[in-house]
């Protein structure tokens, strides 16, 4: 097949072609990027991505290195060992733990919005008990007039954060990311 008949966004591999040597190195560089980023995490974080154990043995000897040069060889030791994991799910767990995925932010912004609604809107807090039963609606009314009651700037927000961190233990709870294999 050659490059033309190719679907754009086509992954090289899945071609009869050979890779360039360049391609090959940049997918190396990414996989170790990547297993840097993994062993730069502490022990629990790792252990919520349920990685395989021959990942988890390589980080665990690259983390107990001192030498920069062995630290540089374990990296490219970690990125080999990737090679035979689909790494997707992931890049795909570490966003979520980053809160840099879409849904993420989504789940962001309506929160704020809900937030802003409940400080503004009296209906607002019906409307929301109503999608969500299962929130404090005590906790919720004690916060809402914290917001309210506030003097001054800083205990305004102050009162506005504790306010959205109720929103979002309440409405998205702590998740758990997916088993990568």
């Amino acid at each position: 097949m050659s490059r033309r008949e190719r679907e754009p966004g086509a992954d090289p591999l899945d071609a009869d072609e050979p890779i360039s040597k360049s391609e090959r190195k940049r997918r190396a560089n990414r996989l170790q990027s990547l297993g840097q980023r993994l062993a730069e995490m502490r022990p629990e974080e790792l252990a919520a991505l349920e990685l395989p154990d021959a990942l988890i043995a390589a980080i665990v000897d690259y983390q107990r290195f001192p030498s920069r040069e062995a630290k540089r060889r374990q990296l490219q030791y970690i990125g080999r060992v990737m090679r035979d994991i689909d790494i997707e799910p992931l890049q795909a767990a570490l966003e979520r733990l980053d809160g840099d995925s879409a849904e993420e932010r989504y789940a962001f912004h309506q929160l704020e919005r809900w937030r802003e609604r409940l400080l503004t809107e009296p209906e607002a807090l019906t409307e929301l008990i109503r999608e969500h039963p299962e929130l404090d609606v005590q906790q919720l009314r004690h916060h809402i007039q914290q917001v309210h009651k506030a003097r001054d700037e800083e205990r305004q927000r102050s009162a506005s954060r504790a306010l959205f961190r109720l929103l979002r233990d309440g409405i998205h709870p702590a998740r758990v990311p997916p088993t990568v294999t």
